[in-house]
């Protein structure tokens, strides 16, 4: 008896196409096996059922434990495929999590359906459907535990944030696939990924939980709901253990035209799903409207005091240096940035750079932005809403460039440092550069550390600086 997992998976760009190579699922059929999964029986273990047709391979569905949900499908294991190497599919850039997705995307794409699903009926996917489960056995497996290890014994944001993105790709490519001929043309794209605030510290010797899926569906877009769940004597309510929550919008594009997509849409059946579908739509009228007010480049006399006031103590750093503030440092003085080449290692089947690369990436530097203003090793808070503006490819000069762009010091014990970091694709060939992303993240410091450095003030020295602060501190009060 074998038992095949069903689970796909897809990053920040998610190509339903079988125009890139596969690896033979039967190859790594001993790589998905795992207890407490579907299954079928077989003299040859090579061999198909009786029926001649494969069944389709079940994504994991949200567990009530860490072990096992009411129907018998178990969790995905981070750990399950840590230790296979795999070289077969597009690019070598793997994590624990992406490792085992792909597995089981090269399965699902050779595994046509064996009954039409409600897709093709027309009356739209539950959320059900699409809901999965990853488990990070980080209390018993030492080698996925050091995997995610920071060096202050804490868990590596950045690398969370890149699982997050993966899965939430999953879930997508889940909703929409139907079969693989009607997926031939469907391309999934990140479109946005809205505020994530921890609520609680995330562990790195606890065992972690993410859940997600799909809880609301436009004509061509959709959102993903995750939530980071992590249970510890102390917190066994499942209320409790939330740790953070994650909204990402895919927008469907077809991959000839480009165009919108018409993708699946979704029947809530629960009172939760139906709220949290109503929560959704609440936002996605928010997201239109702020695109709106975007647009409109009105100048006001209350926006041109403030203005006015950034600018003051800037002014002073610029012609009396000697006179500025001791507790204050200008913009451009906290500045960092790295550059790289994007390597084929690190692109997704369509040949491009995952968002969940882009985002360790962003938040790295983004951290040792606030390390080296703050004086010590800060702590994360939260990140704030991320839109992918424009693709990055392999072979792009990719630069990060990173500032504190204001503190919050109202509150002395938990003193807000807010970090920029904005991605420019560069081209020197063509001696220009355009803006990928824009990345906010929010840090304190630890309360022991606050009497050996004072966190100091931060003025903008130009109008350009002063606007982007208006423009985050007016984001954050929405």
């Amino acid at each position: 008896m074998k038992a095949i997992r069903r689970f796909s998976y897809s990053l920040a760009v998610t190509t339903l196409t079988k125009n890139h190579p596969h690896p033979n699922p039967q190859k790594f059929s001993n790589l998905l096996i795992l207890p407490s999964c579907r299954s079928y029986s077989s003299s040859n273990p090579s061999d198909p059922p009786s029926s001649g047709v494969i069944p389709p391979i079940s994504i994991a569905s949200t567990v009530s434990s860490p072990d096992h949900h009411h129907d018998g499908v178990s969790a995905i294991d981070a750990g399950t495929s840590l230790r296979k190497p795999i070289s077969l599919w597009p690019g070598m850039y793997h994590s624990p999590v992406t490792n085992a997705l792909w597995q089981a995307r090269s399965i699902i794409f050779d595994t046509p359906p064996t009954t039409p699903t409600t897709a093709d009926s027309g009356t739209g996917k539950t959320p059900s459907h699409s809901r999965t489960t990853i488990l990070y056995p980080f209390s018993s497996d030492y080698i996925l535990r050091e995997q995610y290890r920071n060096p202050w014994n804490g868990i590596r944001v950045g690398k969370l944030l890149e699982d997050l993105d993966a899965l939430a790709g999953t879930i997508s490519f889940k909703h929409c696939f139907v079969d693989p001929s009607t997926a031939e043309s469907l391309l999934l794209v990140t479109a946005s990924v809205d505020k994530m605030v921890i609520k609680k510290p995330i562990l790195v010797d606890s065992d972690l939980k993410i859940v997600g899926a799909v809880t609301w569906v436009g004509r061509s877009s959709m959102e993903i709901q995750l939530e980071v769940l992590q249970s510890t004597q102390e917190t066994s309510d499942p209320q409790d253990s939330q740790s953070l929550i994650a909204n990402f919008t895919f927008v469907a594009r077809d991959s000839k035209t480009g165009k919108s997509a018409v993708i699946n849409q979704i029947t809530p059946e629960t009172e939760k799903e139906k709220l949290l579908w109503k929560e959704a739509e609440e936002r996605n009228k928010l997201r239109k409207e702020r695109r709106v007010q975007q647009k409109k480049e009105t100048e006001n006399e209350r926006e041109a005091e403030r203005l006015n006031a950034l600018l003051a103590e800037g002014r002073v750093f610029i012609d009396m240096p000697a006179l500025a503030d001791r507790d204050s440092i200008l913009i451009q003085d906290t500045c960092l940035q790295n550059s790289l080449v994007c390597m084929p290692q690190q692109r997704n089947t369509h040949g491009r750079i995952f968002g969940g690369f882009l985002m360790r990436r962003a938040f790295e530097l983004a951290f040792a932005t606030a390390y080296a203003f703050a004086g010590s090793a800060p702590l994360f808070l939260e990140v704030d809403h991320v839109d992918f503006l424009k693709p990055v490819d392999v072979g792009n000069f990719l630069r990060f460039k990173s500032c504190v762009l204001y503190t919050e010091l109202e509150n002395p014990e938990q003193p807000l440092i807010n970090i920029e970091v904005v991605a420019h694709v560069t081209r020197p060939e063509l001696r220009s550069a355009e803006v990928s992303n824009k990345f906010y993240f929010t840090f304190t410091t630890k309360a022991d550390s606050i009497t050996n450095s004072k966190i100091r003030s931060v003025v903008p020295a130009t109008e350009e600086e002063a606007r982007r602060v208006i423009e985050r501190i007016d984001a954050e009060k929405c």
